[in-house]
């Protein structure tokens, strides 16, 4: 009998992008607004693959240490003991269970919830469905599809500027786009 979760209750928390020394650390991108509580001594992860899901292994990992680094963390796992197995887990995805985080916020939904939503302009005007979400350099940016009688995909922005409105519970994001953004 696994304890582990199913993979669909695992939420990315951090991204491995390399190592750091020689005693096994590695620099972490924190991919959560409680990166203290997530990476905090003694906490649990679970082994992502570099494409987020769950590592069949389903190995775990022990948080020993860590601290802040370059807008991210320098993280000692007990499970990774020198440079060698460090470099192995470059751009690998580190995972909680979704139980084991806050909901969030009121005004704030996860980024895993976003596929599958509705998009419709702020007049209700059906635009598409979310079908990918991609982390840029530039902020986030949603591909929809497009509602029929159009055909294709086009990417917005998930910004203030374009986003209005995000109702988890109904599954709809209301957006107010730029002229010429959806063509």
């Amino acid at each position: 009998m696994s304890t582990s979760p199913s993979p669909d209750e695992l939420l990315a928390v951090g991204r491995v992008r390399r190592a750091h020394g020689i005693r096994g650390e590695v620099v972490v991108e924190a991919l959560t607004d409680e990166p203290g509580a997530v990476f905090a001594p003694g906490r649990r992860v679970f082994a992502g693959t570099t494409s987020g899901k769950p590592a069949r292994d389903e190995l775990q990992l022990h948080v020993e240490h860590a601290s802040p680094f370059k807008g991210g963390f320098i993280v000692r796992f007990r499970e990774i003991i020198d440079r060698s197995a460090a470099e192995t887990w470059r751009d690998r995805y580190l995972l909680v269970p979704s139980s084991e985080l806050p909901p969030p916020d009121e005004d704030e939904v996860y980024l895993h919830d976003l596929p599958g939503m509705q998009v419709v302009r702020t007049t209700g005007e059906p635009v598409g469905e979310v079908v990918e979400v991609y982390e840029l350099p530039q902020g986030l940016v949603l591909e929809l599809r497009h509602a029929p009688p159009r055909e294709g995909t086009v990417l917005i922005p998930f910004d203030e500027h374009t986003v209005t409105a995000v109702d988890p519970d109904a599954r709809v994001i209301t957006i107010d786009p730029l002229d010429g953004l959806l063509d």
